[in-house]
């Protein structure tokens, strides 16, 4: 009788979860940021050795929340150049 291969690594469910963590919290950036890098930097790990799609998905809430982080704070940053001039 076989057994099955079980997974123990959680790494591909803590990169979804840091990727949508700082899709939520894109404006606080001492969030946003260090869960946006956890995601991708989890995601990758996961991805490599176990090419599973959760680890996947949390590269890529990962990658959008530190876009929307950047977007966010570069329009900001725009608007109040713009308003002094």
């Amino acid at each position: 009788m076989e057994e099955k291969k079980v997974n123990k690594s959680i790494a591909h469910v803590a990169s979804l979860v840091f990727g949508i963590i700082s899709i939520v919290t894109a404006l606080f950036w001492y969030l946003a940021l260090p869960t946006g890098i956890l995601a991708v930097v989890l995601g990758t790990i996961s991805a490599k050795k176990t090419g599973s799609k959760i680890g996947k998905a949390g590269i890529i809430t990962g990658i959008v929340g530190l876009a929307l982080f950047a977007f966010m704070y570069i329009g900001m940053i725009l608007i109040l150049f713009l308003m002094n001039m």
